[in-house]
């Protein structure tokens, strides 16, 4: 097959699905795995496609977002082993800030249960309250795809507290961008939240980094990024000065 027809061939599995993985493009295509990466490359090169660990991910536009069911399924094993990691900064009597986040999710099950936690992630409610945790809802305009409490009523809930810590997720997260996400008002509680902070985490598996979004709620050098030992590759590229990143075990 010809390097037109492969490419074309590549694009248009892309359109049926939002994800595909390297093993599939080979077996789909019939070529050898190095050609195939050298292929995504190219149209990662172009603009026509992201790669992603293990294969390639479509191009979304910067206010596209994924419901909170879908991005729960991403990537879960890595959410899952940095939600460990933040959970194992969180100490007892802590005051603690959480988003709605997905991978800020999996911290939950990990974290000591003497502390307060303030949230705007609506389907962080139950899991905390079975975890023994001092919960607080912020308050606000529920989003219905991310489950997120959001707007006016959720600022002034938050303009009230002081935290310990807080933890964010983060759509993208660019070295010149610093970190964002599609929508302003959810940007508005993550930066407030960030403000209202002694420490600020921002929980992102590699498959964030160098990506970029609508709004922006923080520079890269306002948090630590807690993130896994695959993204450490990725990370060489960033500013020396940037590169305030713990990583999971």
């Amino acid at each position: 097959m010809l390097e037109q027809e492969r490419h074309k061939k590549i694009l248009q599995l892309l359109e049926e699905r939002p994800v595909i993985r390297l093993q599939e493009l080979i077996e789909n295509i019939g070529a050898s795995e190095s050609t195939i990466r050298r292929d995504l490359i190219e149209l990662e090169h172009r603009k026509r496609l992201k790669r992603v660990h293990g294969g390639a991910s479509r191009l979304q536009g910067k206010l596209a977002e994924s419901s909170m069911a879908e991005k729960t399924s991403k990537n879960l094993q890595e959410k899952q082993s940095i939600g460990r990691l933040a959970a194992s900064l969180v100490q007892p009597d802590d005051t603690i800030y959480l988003d709605a986040g997905s991978t800020v999710y999996e911290m939950i099950r990990h974290l000591p249960p003497a502390i307060t936690v303030v949230t705007n992630g609506i389907t962080h409610l139950d899991a905390l309250l079975e975890a023994g945790c001092k919960t607080i809802l912020t308050g606000g305009t529920a989003k219905p795809s991310t489950k997120a409490l959001i707007g006016r009523g959720a600022l002034s809930a938050l303009a009230r507290y002081r935290f310990d810590k807080c933890f964010l997720g983060v759509n993208a997260l660019h070295p010149e961008y610093g970190l964002t996400t599609p929508d302003e008002e959810e940007a508005a509680v993550k930066e407030m939240a960030l403000s209202l902070s002694r420490e600020s985490y921002a929980l992102a598996d590699p498959s964030k980094f160098f990506e970029v979004s609508f709004a922006r709620f923080a520079e890269l050098d306002e948090v630590t990024v807690l993130s896994t030992h695959g993204s450490l590759e990725t990370l060489q590229s960033f500013p020396e000065s940037l590169k305030r990143m713990v990583t999971s075990p």
